[in-house]
């Protein structure tokens, strides 16, 4: 494995906890959205992500060694219903006084953010350990 293939895997897993981040600060953003009726309320929005293998895993040669990237396959919309409030003063209530917040889970939220934000960082530090290899590497290639 090339320190290329180093830098594609962990740039690859970087882009896909950004979108994980931007998705969960979306949630959270529409978190308090009222609607008035359940239709319209906002639909929480997740990634979904793939493993896809390197050429060099599928074809067994002796010195490949295996690597894989992660890529984004979609963004889906929770299907969670709409959770249903007496707020008769809201100007969107409807004619029995109710209006609509979408089912998000603001504590799980919070925990999946912290999560990818941990993710990203560990992939930083990767970055920054191969960038030290290959600088070693250089001053090896100088006789110091």
């Amino acid at each position: 494995m090339s320190f290329t293939d180093i830098y594609a895997i962990a740039g690859s897993a970087m882009n896909a906890q950004t979108v994980r981040l931007n998705t969960v600060a979306s949630n959270l953003a529409n978190a308090d959205a009222v609607s008035a009726n359940p239709n319209d309320a906002y639909k929480a929005l997740k990634p979904v992500f793939a493993t896809v293998y390197n050429k060099s895993q599928l074809t067994a040669s002796d010195n490949a060694y295996p690597s894989a990237e992660v890529r984004i396959v979609d963004v889906v919309q929770n299907q969670g219903q709409a959770e249903k409030r007496f707020e008769p003063s809201s100007p969107l209530a409807d004619a029995d006084g109710y209006v609509y917040y979408p089912d998000i889970d603001v504590v799980a939220e919070m925990a999946d953010m912290m999560s990818a934000t941990r993710s990203f960082e560990t992939n930083v530090e990767v970055l920054t350990n191969v960038k030290s290899m290959q600088q070693g590497l250089l001053r090896l290639g100088q006789g110091n």
